[in-house]
């Protein structure tokens, strides 16, 4: 027994708040506690202090002055340093969470708020069953709605989804909403099914395209962004190593799921309806609000696959399945496999090793660096290996170059306008201080599809010999006549009242003020004759691959002070590459490719991001439009998606990914 006087020296009384899971109002309760008392047994003398008949299976202690949550049961408060002044919150940890996916659908969700906003993400995607979770992540939005804005979005975007009562359970504890294996689930109680028959067959609504705004409410979404603007917006996006509670989120609170990196690994139709469908539905976004820039001509390319898509989208026609031939899912199977031991993928497959094709052409060059009267000037090109070769004329080529550029590392960006005839090739080519920039101009499409191709390829480290190359050639060639506005040849001329749609909601504010609504309609539908024989699915991955063609697709603006400069600067991160742009110009200073990074690392005192790079390049920058760990994760990110191979495993190494990212430190 020991005496009052010590039992008041050892112990204390601890003040803890609890919320109630039905939403019932909170109540404070004061316990009397020793510093060796673990976890887990003040949570016992809690809920035998209560005395409420409710499940607690799911509360756990918040410390609100030290933001974190108490997970390890087994620590003492001493280990923990709670003292009597400790203010703990025994909450649920999951709690309800308003999420705007990327067709701009807002739904209800019974998330985690006690693990990482990585593993978050992960059980959302799965809910939603979209695969690769680690391509999405969390954005707080730029500005707090206030409720009269968020009453005008649920007009705009239709009622709230609640996906607790469609999955089954808080959280999606009843299933995702579509098996793969379409493998129907039931209630072992009551033997009922634990989600409607309709979800098990991919008759998911996240699956569905959302209809097009009309242009009047489109007008009151767009607002004209400028880099500085674009910075602001992606200093929200949420740490993943941190949970959603110690971001400050709170319950019922309004965030954006939206693609994070731009890398999308192994698209597959038959698995991945709701990604490709989320996949597109960003990438229509972000046209329509001009979040990324895009020519008058893609305007008009992008505008006839959405109202493709939208046509195929409302007819009520069912998808006629038996024409389609049957595949053995066994014998495709056994054949891949059969492919892989023999020795790579067909893709791999060399045609013949002993004679690589080379391509030489009368072509056209500029260098913007160097100051002459002809911009562009024609030279003999010669295409071998991996590198061009230029020569005064087709005379000489068989002396020394003026000039070769080494492509492998290179980037390749498209600088065409079909409309017209401009087909350009610009290549960054990889240097000590950052890339240069070359451009070579073609004289025709089969031209350019060649030497595209061959570019694409050589700056992977392939040649021509790849049988891809044949494949990458074609798909160069469609592109284009998918991005031509006139009719195919034979066509008629298309019936403007045939369009039943509206086509100002099928381009951006800006672009429909430039045209009238009639000729706007005509040219929709003269490029959506080159088309209108696409598939559903296949029209939507057209518009992907058509949005990451675009020169500014994937790349996330901040804004950063550099080590010894005196003025603030921007920098983009792209999955491949950085660029220093001039804030005040908006052109870009130098670009560094990741393949060329050797190591990167953050000062946490000074918050300054260091990168080394080949050549014993370095640069170091501190953030100013949000904390660095943003940066860090980002280039973490990229580097660790960059690795992934179609071997992978379903579960991701999570443990690498937060190495890389930032989240161990």
């Amino acid at each position: 027994m020991i005496t009052a006087a010590e039992y008041g020296h050892t112990s204390w009384e601890l003040s803890v708040q609890v919320d109630q899971k039905d939403g019932d109002e909170g109540m404070r309760f004061k316990l009397r506690v020793k510093g060796d008392l673990h976890i887990g047994g003040l949570m016992l003398k809690l809920v035998e202090k209560i005395k409420a008949p409710q499940d607690w299976s799911d509360h756990a202690l918040w410390w609100e002055q030290r933001k974190c949550w108490l997970l390890k049961t087994h620590w003492t408060l001493d280990k923990y340093g709670i003292q009597a002044d400790a203010d703990l919150r025994y909450t649920p940890q999951h709690k309800p969470l308003l999420l705007q996916l990327p067709n701009m659908k807002t739904v209800k969700m019974t998330v985690s708020f006690s693990n990482m906003v990585f593993k978050t993400v992960a059980d959302i995607c799965r809910a939603l069953n979209i695969r690769r979770p680690e391509e999405l992540s969390l954005l707080k939005p730029p500005d707090d709605p206030s409720k009269k804005k968020k009453k005008k979005e649920k007009n705009l975007f239709g009622d709230i989804l609640d996906m607790d009562e469609l999955t089954g359970g808080p959280g999606g504890s009843g299933g995702p909403m579509y098996s793969k294996t379409m493998t129907a689930t039931y209630d072992p109680e009551n033997g009922m099914p634990v989600s409607a028959t309709s979800l098990w067959f991919g008759d998911n609504p996240m699956a569905a395209c959302q209809p097009n705004l009309p242009p009047a409410e489109l007008a009151k979404l767009y607002q004209q962004l400028s880099l500085v603007d674009k910075a602001i917006n992606n200093a929200g996006w949420l740490d993943s190593s941190s949970s959603l509670m110690e971001q400050d989120i709170q319950d019922d609170d309004r965030l954006l799921l939206r693609f994070k990196y731009h890398v999308f690994f192994d698209l597959n139709p038959k698995y991945d309806g709701v990604r490709i469908t989320q996949l597109y539905e960003q990438g229509r976004w972000s046209i329509l609000l001009e979040e990324i820039d895009c020519t008058d001509e893609e305007m008009l390319m992008f505008a006839s696959l959405q109202y493709h898509i939208c046509k195929l989208t409302l007819s009520c026609e069912p998808l006629d399945r038996s024409k389609e031939p049957e595949i053995d899912e066994v014998e495709a199977a056994l054949s891949n496999l059969e492919v892989t031991l023999e020795g790579g993928t067909p893709d791999r497959i060399l045609e013949d090793i002993t004679d690589i094709p080379e391509l030489a052409d009368s072509l056209r060059l500029f260098r913007p660096k160097r100051l002459t009267l002809r911009p562009y000037k024609e030279y003999w090109f010669v295409f071998k290996d991996t590198t061009i070769s230029y020569y005064k004329n087709k005379e000489t080529s068989t002396g020394e170059p003026i000039e070769q550029f080494h492509l492998r590392g290179c980037e390749v960006v498209p600088d065409v306008n079909v409309t017209e005839k401009k087909f350009g090739i610009k290549l960054l080519l990889p240097v000590a201080d950052g890339m240069n920039e070359v451009y070579i101009r073609c004289d025709n499409e089969t031209q350019y599809a060649k030497w595209k191709a061959a570019c694409i390829l050589a700056s992977k480290g392939k040649t021509m010999a790849y049988s891809s190359y044949k494949s990458e050639v074609r798909n160069i060639q469609s592109f284009l006549q998918m991005k031509s506005l006139a009719p195919p040849p034979g066509q008629a001329s298309p019936n403007v009242d045939a369009m039943d749609m509206n086509a100002e909601c099928f381009v951006s504010p800006r672009y429909s003020k430039k045209h009238k609504s009639k000729q706007l309609t005509t040219r929709i539908l003269e490029a959506h004759q080159n088309i209108a024989g696409l598939s559903l699915m296949e029209a939507k991955m057209r518009f992907i691959q058509a949005w990451q063609s675009l020169p500014e697709f994937g790349i996330k603006y901040y804004i950063v002070r550099f080590r010894g400069s005196k003025k603030d600067e921007i920098l983009g991160i792209s999955y491949n590459r950085m660029i220093r742009i001039d804030m005040s110009t908006g052109l870009p200073v130098t670009t560094w490719r990741f393949a060329n990074m050797k190591q990167w690392n953050v000062n946490w005192e000074i918050r300054q991001v260091a990168i080394e790079f080949d050549q014993n390049v370095t640069t170091a920058f501190s953030c100013v439009s949000c904390d660095c760990k943003v940066v860090h994760e980002f280039i973490g990110g990229y580097i660790f998606l960059s690795t992934r191979s179609k071997d992978q495993n379903e579960t991701l190494d999570e443990d690498l990914f937060h190495k890389l990212t930032g989240g161990q430190d």
